[in-house]
């Protein structure tokens, strides 16, 4: 069967990232911040993809060989193209932004380019600013080991031709050379960038690493000679091989390798002009080897340009483009009458996540209200969901929290929501480190007339996060439809007990049933296809992996069902291979908000079956995460969740295909579509309905 590593499809993603940084265009300071995303998605790649391929190496031959691929072949193909988009990279910075910044009167300079009044302003900045924040370390015998932490950028120091004393003073002299480190102090200074005076209309920012460079010599004064160069560490950030081998070698694997303390160095970005004496001396220091040494350039951590003054005038930047207000929910009064009288479709971030916030607070006041329960995957620092739910608990209400500990990279937010809710008396459910629960859900039960009780529900694609709710397309339904409710319930009391399955007749519910029933439908399709019936499968995912299903999808093509594919990030089945795939089409789109939901949409011979989904396609989301597909029954937000997949199918400006090329207007002069602007505006126009 033919298919891309996960790998490198991801790789081939964050190459559309680069792509929106190189892009003219998209508003310059917007580019920067492209860049930030290239280089934060790449941080996270190597903690863990390539941690994990590297700790896969080191296993004995004997288990090694029981893998499906070589980890040694799939590590060297990796880093080939690691290699070969850093150096995209640095000519993107180079060649690109730093000349169209300096077009637009924004100069990012480096120590050497500063004037001489610049120059004494900067030595003054240093002195009263940043000097005292710096605490360097020195790399000697005094020094038995150096610890770097994760994602920091850190500076050494190589000092030499020490300066001659005046006069014959008696005393030790300095050392003919030194090496030192010292973090650079980005947080405790506020920030990775420095704004000088500006000189009419010409705007100045340095690096806080340059403005160090250039107060370095004032730090060493016995020294004629203080080279400054930066290094980052990045960290195995988790033992990530369920992906990699079947469940009883995962065992085999984690019995023979050891727990990971403070995560095992993954990648050394190192300055190439780093001396090698100072290279020679971390290594020494860390234990680090060359197998994790990567040559980067002059700066790390081009995430921090998030944090790039924002200056200028508005056309550096994206157009403000302010949440609409829902056409159905009400912008005041109650959310739960609303939903009582109709399902509604939330559109994320077009539309605001403060109707999620409103309906858990309007749950925790509403005496009626008995019980609340919610599944957390990824939860905001300073969490309106959770306050809501805290303030339930306060209110008497039964709070049941099913927290994911293991959300990779927000486990401190979560933990310590967590232990605030659990302290208050909610009753929270830490899932297990074998399923971690990835279902987007919340249950309200209320006591209503005539001692009935009914449920409200909210499904999603996307986390109960208000700050990634500003940032990530994803779809939610409100609804108190029953059909869906009590299988809500149900799922609730299988995270409670986790002893029998539930057994559901709508929701599609991994790591049971969604398998299976996704088979189902393709196999439908296929079976319409042989009848000579119209045939189809449109799938908007974030990633499609699973082998089983790519298998089933190329069998749905040779059997001439047309199928195709909107698919953010990985990747892995090849389309348009003849008398394979020759009926598949794939695209992607990188735009200024993250593509997230997930729908999956099905022909049925003209009666669509519409599904919107926390599940990707991959094999740990359908067969070791609690994941829940669900229907949309009305049939006028079938025609909502249809409408905008069109405006994605007909994207021809920021749409990709398979091999990473725009998709342009055919024929050239036909009218431009650009998927997330035309969903704005559509939405927009939608007029308010009772």
């Amino acid at each position: 069967m033919k298919t891309l590593s996960r790998d490198l499809s991801w790789l081939r993603f964050n190459a559309r990232v680069l792509q929106e940084a190189q892009s003219d265009a998209v508003p310059l300071l917007e580019r920067l911040k492209f860049l930030a995303i290239f280089s934060s998605n790449l941080d996270e790649f190597f903690k863990v993809r390539v941690a994990t391929l590297r700790r896969l190496v080191k296993l004995k031959k004997k288990t090694r060989a029981q893998l499906e691929e070589s980890p040694r072949r799939q590590l060297k193909a990796v880093l080939a193209e690691v290699q070969r988009q850093q150096e995209a990279f640095g000519a993107t910075y180079r060649e690109q932004l730093l000349p169209a910044l300096a077009a637009a009167r924004i100069h990012l300079l480096g120590e050497a380019a500063l004037s001489a009044a610049q120059r004494a302003w900067v030595l003054e900045y240093f002195a009263e600013s940043v000097r005292d924040l710096l605490s360097p370390v020195g790399l000697d015998d005094t020094l038995h080991h150096l610890f770097l932490k994760d994602q920091a950028v850190y500076l050494t120091f190589f000092l030499t031709k020490p300066r001659a004393a005046p006069g014959k003073g008696k005393g030790k002299g300095p050392e003919a050379e030194r090496v030192l480190v010292l973090e650079l102090p980005t947080k405790r200074h506020g920030g990775r960038f420095v704004q000088l005076p500006a000189v009419g209309d010409e705007r100045y920012v340095m690096f806080l690493d340059d403005v160090i460079r250039a107060g370095a010599p004032g730090l060493f004064p016995a020294y004629a000679g203080v080279a400054v160069h930066a290094v980052k560490l990045s960290r195995d950030a988790e033992l990530d091989l369920e992906d990699e081998v079947s469940d009883d070698l995962l065992a085999k694997i984690r019995s023979s390798l050891a727990k990971r303390a403070t995560g095992y160095p993954a990648r050394l970005l190192y300055d190439p002009e780093l001396p090698r004496e100072v290279l020679r001396a971390l290594k020494a220091k860390t234990g680090i080897t060359d197998d994790e040494l990567v040559a980067g350039s002059r700066y790390h951590n081009f995430r921090d340009f998030f944090g790039f003054p924002g200056f200028g005038p508005a056309d550096l930047c994206y157009p403000a483009r302010p949440p609409l207000p829902h056409p159905t929910l009400p912008r005041t009064g109650s959310l739960l009458a609303a939903i009582g009288r109709r399902d509604h479709l939330l559109h994320l971030p077009y539309q605001p996540f403060d109707y999620v916030t409103r309906l858990l607070r309007e749950a925790a006041a509403d005496p009626q209200v008995s019980a609340v329960a919610i599944t957390l995957y990824r939860v905001a620092a300073k969490s309106a969901v959770a306050k809501a739910l805290l303030k339930a608990v306060k209110n008497g209400k039964q709070v049941t929290v099913v927290v994911e500990l293991k959300a990779r990279f927000d486990e401190e937010a979560n933990i310590h929501w967590a232990e605030k809710l659990q302290r208050a008396g909610a009753h929270v459910i830490f899932t297990p480190p074998e399923q971690k629960v990835h279902a987007k859900l919340l249950l309200i039960t209320r006591r209503e007339a005539a001692e009935t009780t009914r449920r409200y529900a909210y499904l999603s694609t996307g986390n109960f996060n208000e700050d990634t709710a500003a940032l990530y397309t994803d779809h939610g339904l409100f609804t108190a439809d029953e059909r869906l409710t009590r299988e809500v319930a149900a799922v609730f009391a299988y995270c409670h007990d986790r002893q029998t399955p539930p057994v559901l007749e709508h929701l599609l519910l991994a790591p049971f049933a969604l398998r299976d029933r996704l088979t189902e439908l393709v196999d439908h399709e296929i079976k319409l296809a042989h009848k000579g019936q119209p045939a189809s499968i449109i799938l908007k995912i974030n990633a499609l992996q699973d082998p089983g299903l790519i298998t089933k999808l190329y069998a749905a093509s040779k059997a001439g069902v047309r199928v195709e594919l909107i698919v953010r990030g990985i990747g892995c089945l090849v389309p348009g291979q003849p008398e394979l795939s020759e009926n598949i089409a794939q695209r992607g789109l990188v735009d200024r908000n993250l593509e997230h939901s997930r729908v999956y949409v099905f022909g049925n011979g003209g009666a669509e079956k519409v599904f919107v989904s926390s599940a990707d396609w991959m094999t740990r989301n359908l067969d070791r995460r609690v994941e829940v597909a669900f229907p949309l029954f009305d049939e006028t937000l079938r025609a909502e969740v249809r409408q905008l997949l069109d405006f994605q199918r007909a994207d021809n400006v920021k749409a990709r295909d398979f091999d990473n090329c725009f998709i342009g207007p055919e024929p050239a002069d036909a009218p431009r579509v650009r998927a997330q602007e035309a969903t704005y505006q559509w939405l927009k126009k939608r007029k308010r309905r009772p």
